[in-house]
């Protein structure tokens, strides 16, 4: 094997050669190890920077997830000005209310603590076109599922479905975020 040069090792300990590692950096949509696919930093998103995520405990308990209460998650993105990042700078974009639910339980507790962190770093939310809407220049999802309704199963974004927890770890995983 050739030496590597200017190596950089990422967390996964694989290494790179400097230029290697910046050309994957500045090509790809993801921070993935090209090897082992670990993420090896946390990206900044296009989400607009002045949206709010909050949330509550609702007594009631989820389908499937019986014994625990409910943590119910509030967005809201106003509307505003596209900024550079975005598809079409100084144009207008509509903003959301979005609600989502998680169960008040350990998994439930650990994902909405990282998508606080994936909101933190802007990568809940982007500008683009509403695939239900088909409205452009309008605040949509940036592919971490969520589930908008506490009822009627995936087929309406809502429980039961015993997967969702492991898959939407799974989505922030791949956008480099992690607990």
């Amino acid at each position: 094997m050739d030496k590597l040069d200017r190596p950089q090792a990422l967390p996964c300990s694989h290494k790179f050669c400097k230029d290697c590692l910046d050309q994957v950096k500045s090509t790809s949509k993801s921070n993935l190890c090209p090897v082992c696919r670990v993420p090896f930093a946390v990206a900044e998103g296009k989400q607009p920077k002045n949206g709010t995520m909050s949330h509550q405990i609702l007594p009631s308990s989820l389908p499937g997830h019986s014994g625990c209460r409910t943590i119910m998650i509030n967005y809201s993105i106003p509307s505003g000005t596209q900024g550079h990042e975005h598809p079409y700078p100084g144009q207008h974009y509509t903003g959301t209310r979005r609600t989502a639910y998680l169960p008040d339980n350990t998994k439930g507790r650990q994902v909405l603590k990282l998508l606080e962190k994936a909101f933190k770093h802007r990568l809940v939310f982007t500008v683009g076109q509403s695939v239900t809407s088909g409205m452009n220049n309008t605040v949509v999802w940036n592919d971490i599922h969520h589930k908008t309704s506490p009822t009627g199963g995936p087929s309406s974004y809502g429980y039961p479905d015993p997967g969702y927890l492991d898959r939407v770890i799974e989505d922030l995983k791949a956008k480099g975020i992690t607990g």
